[in-house]
């Protein structure tokens, strides 16, 4: 209960001036960390640059002032900053021990690097379309191959094009600046995913939902044309959406999933709980009637831009 105290007025002021010094610090505290530029290139694909804050964070972005495309802390593989990237490792939870991963998107490695050191017996093959990309990812933010975890510097698409029955987990996380490459999208394409999956595999992909998105519900319609089963997490603090394909029939309630994503998180000992990032924004893709059209290379012109 609120009670009200009678004070001198010079002790009001005073308290006064205290309030809007606290106020001030707090102000200046809440603010984004400063930056300074590591590295900048335009390579064939996107403008790169690379940025350290403050707090000993670098930070890949793919045009100045663009959207934070990964954000990685030297040597410590399990600080995850971005959100996105805390709920992607959730399709574990619906594979038996998996042994070989796909990642489409390199990016600074943050992905790649965090599963690496939980999982260090599982081979990790990472695919970006952009020399330099792997180049920074190496030389800025701690990315390593060895025998178990290799880039490729290839187009995701036609590499996976190649594969057959390999992969029992394909991250798709292959971002422009702005938005997903369309031959990254299109029913064509998740077939060719479809089919370089193991018995057991399943495809996870991260996109930006239907507010930043012209295309999304176009997606997760083209998701569900290719798949039999779908569900989506919603990331907490962010736009992105978190897509979980599955070839088979194979239904799961929010229950089940928490359960099993927050036994792996305790397991191997995440500093997150995926558990509750399933609770959070846990949905069954095929419980809402389908928006959106099919996307299909015909369209890839049209869309294209």
């Amino acid at each position: 209960m609120f009670s009200r105290t009678l004070l001198p007025r010079g002790l009001l002021a005073g308290f006064a001036c205290l309030a809007l010094a606290v106020l001030a610090l707090a102000l200046c505290g809440s603010g984004e960390a400063e930056e300074r530029t590591l590295f900048e290139k335009t390579s064939l694909y996107s403008r790169i640059l690379v940025t350290e804050n403050d707090q000993g964070l670098r930070i890949l972005r793919f045009e100045e002032g663009g959207a934070r495309q990964s954000v990685v802390k030297l040597g410590d593989p399990d600080h995850i900053e971005l959100p996105y990237a805390r709920v992607m490792p959730v399709g574990l939870a619906l594979v038996a021990k998996p042994q070989r991963v796909l990642i489409v998107g390199l990016g600074g490695g943050t992905i790649p690097g965090f599963l690496h050191a939980h999982f260090p017996q599982m081979r990790i093959d990472v695919v970006d379309i952009d020399a330099d990309v792997v180049e920074v990812a190496k030389t800025y933010f701690g990315f390593r191959e060895d025998p178990t975890m290799r880039a490729y510097v290839e187009d995701g698409r036609r590499f996976i094009e190649k594969r057959r029955n390999l992969y029992d987990l394909i991250l798709l996380d292959a971002f422009s600046s702005d938005d997903i490459p369309y031959a990254l999208t299109t029913r064509e394409f998740l077939r060719s995913a479809r089919d370089a999956l193991t018995a057991q595999g399943i495809v996870v992909g991260n996109v930006w939902g239907r507010s930043s998105n012209r295309l999304y519900d176009s997606m997760v319609r083209t998701y569900q044309d290719v798949f039999e089963q779908l569900y989506i997490v919603d990331v907490p603090g962010a736009g992105n959406k978190i897509l979980i394909a599955l070839p088979r029939r194979q239904r799961v309630t929010r229950d089940a999933l928490a359960r099993r994503a927050g036994e792996i998180s305790k397991r191997h000992r995440f500093r997150f709980d995926m558990g509750d990032l399933v609770e959070y924004g846990f949905q069954d893709a095929g419980e809402e009637a389908p928006r959106g059209r099919v996307l299909t290379d015909k369209d890839r012109t049209r869309n294209a831009g």
